[in-house]
């Protein structure tokens, strides 16, 4: 019996992920990897308007962390475009605002948030955007399974959660482990951007900028860097921040 024979198995909407701590990696390189947590979703839904356009467009544009590599020159429809991850965007703001700059560039944005993931999405039909595909997906999960190795121009990881308490730590994204996973993915010469306002995940990198020997840190700002680096417009969490005069701390670092 497969599971569409199975009635206790409810078959999962459009762009749905199953609730509950799902699969992890299992990575044998000894370093730190951050810890998931369960997939549940108790707030935030989607307008009549929002459900009907994700529905409608979802297909063409998203997709949900499976174990199928992505062909990005089939996704996009083009061949021979850099590519650039975008780990936990939101709802997508600086996203929407970068990419008509980066024309030529592929974008993957990679949320577990639906509803964030339908306020880009809502954002690309309407502005007409050609050059942004989503994944609804941990990051860290979609870059291991989905994206193959010293395949990106970038990876770009804007305000993640800074997890302040320190029984949580482990559950940062900034990791040796990660760091060691996004250089694997990035091809010579491509850049990792981080952002951060949050003063204890500042310090926390802080920590890790040279942990990872095949990404050399460039610091802030990096003038020659071969990607865009302006973020263009404040981001939700980013305007948060500054109106409690949070300090924002960027990195930059390149896949030598």
């Amino acid at each position: 019996m497969n599971s569409s024979d199975n009635p206790k198995i409810k078959r999962l909407g459009v762009g749905e992920l199953p609730h509950g701590r799902p699969l992890q990696t299992e990575f044998d390189t000894g370093l730190d990897y951050p810890r998931l947590g369960s997939v549940t979703f108790r707030r935030g839904t989607l307008t009549d308007n929002q459900e009907a356009l994700f529905n409608a467009e979802w297909p063409r544009l998203g997709r949900v962390l499976s174990d199928d590599p992505i062909d990005v020159d089939a996704w996009f429809g083009r061949t021979g475009h850099p590519t650039i991850v975008e780990i936990g965007s939101g709802t997508g703001t600086s996203t929407a605002a970068m990419a008509p700059l980066e024309a030529d560039t592929n974008v993957i944005a990679v949320e577990l948030y639906k509803p964030g993931l339908a306020k880009l999405l809502g954002a690309v039909v309407r502005g007409g955007i050609e050059n942004i595909r989503m994944v609804r997906g941990d990051g860290v999960e979609v870059l291991a399974r989905m994206i193959p190795e010293a395949s990106l121009a970038g990876v770009r990881i804007f305000f993640p959660d800074p997890w302040p308490k320190a029984r949580h730590h482990k559950r940062r994204i900034i990791q040796s482990g990660t760091l060691n996973l996004i250089a694997s993915r990035l091809a010579p010469g491509g850049v990792l951007h981080v952002a951060t306002d949050h003063a204890g995940y500042a310090e926390w990198i802080d920590e890790r900028v040279d942990v990872e020997p095949r990404l050399a840190y460039r610091g802030w700002p990096w003038p020659e860097a071969p990607l865009l680096t302006d973020r263009q417009v404040i981001t939700k969490f980013e305007g948060k921040g500054l109106t409690k005069d949070h300090t924002i701390r960027e990195y930059l670092w390149e896949r030598i």
